[in-house]
C-alpha cells in the first residue's frame, strides 16, 4: 500500500516513522537511526538503552548540559503564567524585554538594540536583509552585495543557503545562489579578500559576514590577524561587518563572545544556540547604533520589516535568562576557558596518528581531520559503539564540542576514546 510504513519490495527499507531528518541521506540511515529518549548531565539515552556522553553538545548547544531540572521548572512556571505573546507592533512582554537587555549588558557592541527569532537562521536572515534595508536608506541603493568565508555556515534559510561557504549547501536550487549578490571570500588571506572586494566594487557591497571558528566547515580557528583583516577592510572600503556567533557566542571560547576575544567591534552579531543551551529555540541579531539608528530617529522613521511569530517567545526568553543566570553562578564561560587547555593537552596524544591528518582546535571545540582513505562516518559509528556520540564535518573531521559542564576526566576519556576507535579502523 502507497504510504503504508514497513518494507518496500526491491527499495530500501521504509522509515519506522515519518520524520524526515535534517541533512541526513535517508535511504542510509532509516535501518541505523540512533533514537535519543532522555538525558542526563553530559550524557544522552538511547531508545535502547545505551549512555552515550554527549561529545557534540547536541548541534553545538548543551553549554549548561541535558535534563536540568531548573530549566524544567523555568519553564513550567513560565507557561503557568504566560506561555507567550509576540512582540509586534506596540505589544512586547516581558520576557523578551528583560532577555533584551541582558544581552545586550553581555554583548561587545555598545547600546545595540536586540532582534529575538528562533534560532541562527531567523538571524542571519533578518541580519543580511536589514544590511541591504541599510544602505538603501543611506542613499546607496547600488550596496547589495554579500561576501562569506569559503567553507562558512550560516544556517539553512534562505539566505544562509545563499551564502553558505560549504558547497553542497548552496548548490541544486536552479542557480549559482539561491539569492543572488553573493560571493565568497578567502578562508585565512586578508590580501585575497581585498582583491575580491576590489573585484566586485566595494560601492557594490553591503556587508562581510564571518563565523569567528568555521564550525560546520570542520572547526577552521582563524589565522593571526585574519579577523580583524576582515574589519579594518570592512571599515576602510564601508561594508557592514557582520559576526556569526551561533556556535561561539555565549562562552564556547572562553568569552562571552568571540568578538571578545578577538577584539572585534562589529555592526551586528548573529546569535543563538548557546544563550538558550538549546533548552527552546532562541536566536536573533545584535545590531550596532550605525544600523538601528535610521529606524528609532524620529516620527518618519522607517518600520524594518522583520519579525516571525515566535520572536521574542515569553517561555523561550525566561529559558535563556535561566541559562544565563546558570552560566554566570556556576563560572562556565570560565570553565570552558579552562577545558580549552585541557583537551588540547589531551588531544596532542593524537596529533602523530597515522590516520589523523591534522588537530584544529579554538576555545572549547575541536575538529580531527582525517586523513584520505579513513571512513569518517564508520569512525563515527564506532565511537557510538564506546559510548560517546558523534559527528563528521566537511573535510572528515570529527567534531569536538562537548557542554561547559564536562569534567577534565570526561575529556580525557573521550580522546582516548576516540584513539582506541582511530587504532581499530581498517
Amino acid at each position: 500500500m502507497s504510504g503504508a510504513l514497513g518494507e518496500t519490495p526491491g527499495s530500501v527499507p521504509a522509515p519506522t516513522n515519518r520524520l524526515w531528518s535534517g541533512q541526513a541521506q535517508m535511504p542510509s540511515v532509516l535501518a541505523r537511526q540512533v533514537e535519543i529518549v532522555a538525558a542526563d548531565g553530559n550524557y544522552v539515552i538511547t531508545r535502547d538503552g545505551q549512555r552515550l556522553f554527549d561529545t557534540t553538545a547536541a548541534l553545538w548547544h548543551t553549554n549548561i548540559g541535558h535534563a536540568r531540572e531548573e530549566m524544567a521548572r523555568t519553564a513550567a512556571e513560565q507557561m503557568a503564567r504566560l506561555e507567550t505573546y509576540h512582540v509586534f507592533g506596540r505589544f512586547v512582554n516581558d520576557k523578551a524585554v528583560e532577555l533584551a537587555d541582558r544581552i545586550s549588558a553581555l554583548s561587545p557592541i555598545d547600546d545595540p538594540r536586540i532582534i529575538l527569532g528562533s534560532g541562527g537562521g531567523d538571524g542571519v536572515d533578518s541580519a543580511l536583509k536589514l544590511a541591504r534595508r541599510h544602505w538603501q536608506l543611506a542613499g546607496q541603493p547600488e550596496k547589495t552585495w554579500v561576501l562569506s568565508r569559503e567553507s562558512g555556515y550560516h544556517g539553512l534559510h534562505g539566505y544562509g543557503t545563499a551564502v553558505a561557504g560549504i558547497p553542497f549547501n548552496r548548490e541544486g536550487y536552479g542557480s549559482e545562489s539561491l539569492i543572488p549578490e553573493t560571493a565568497r571570500i578567502d578562508l585565512h588571506s586578508v590580501e585575497k579578500v581585498e582583491q575580491t572586494i576590489q573585484e566586485i566594487g566595494p560601492e557594490r557591497i553591503a556587508a562581510m559576514i564571518a563565523e569567528p571558528i568555521i564550525g560546520s566547515g570542520g572547526v577552521i580557528p582563524p589565522v593571526e590577524g585574519y579577523l580583524e583583516g576582515l574589519q579594518e577592510l570592512a571599515r576602510r572600503y564601508d561594508i557592514l561587518f557582520i559576526v556569526d556567533e551561533v556556535i561561539t557566542g555565549f562562552g564556547r571560547t572562553g568569552e562571552w563572545f568571540a568578538s571578545h576575544r578577538w577584539g572585534l567591534e562589529p555592526d551586528m552579531i548573529t546569535f543563538a544556540k548557546g544563550v538558550s543551551s538549546g533548552y527552546s529555540p532562541v536566536g536573533g541579531v545584535i545590531v550596532a547604533p550605525r544600523v538601528w539608528d535610521a529606524f528609532y530617529k524620529d516620527a518618519d522613521s522607517p518600520i524594518y520589516r522583520h519579525g516571525i511569530t515566535y520572536s521574542g517567545h515569553a517561555t523561550s526568553a525566561a529559558l535563556a535568562l535561566t541559562n544565563l543566570d546558570i552560566l554566570e553562578r556556576e563560572g562556565l564561560v570560565s570553565r570552558a576557558a579552562e577545558l580549552e587547555k585541557v583537551l588540547q593537552r589531551e588531544l596532542t596524544a593524537l596529533e602523530q596518528h597515522e590516520r589523523v591528518r591534522e588537530i584544529r582546535s579554538a576555545g572549547f571545540l575541536a575538529g580531527v581531520a582525517l586523513v584520505d582513505g579513513v571512513d569518517g562516518p564508520a569512525l563515527a559509528d564506532r565511537l557510538i559503539d564506546r559510548g560517546f556520540t558523534s559527528r563528521v564535518l566537511p573535510g572528515n573531521a570529527l567534531q569536538i564540542s562537548p557542554p561547559f559542564t564536562t569534567t577534565d576526566e570526561e575529556v580525557r576519556t573521550l580522546v582516548a576514546g576516540i584513539k582506541d576507535a582511530l587504532d581499530s579502523s581498517a
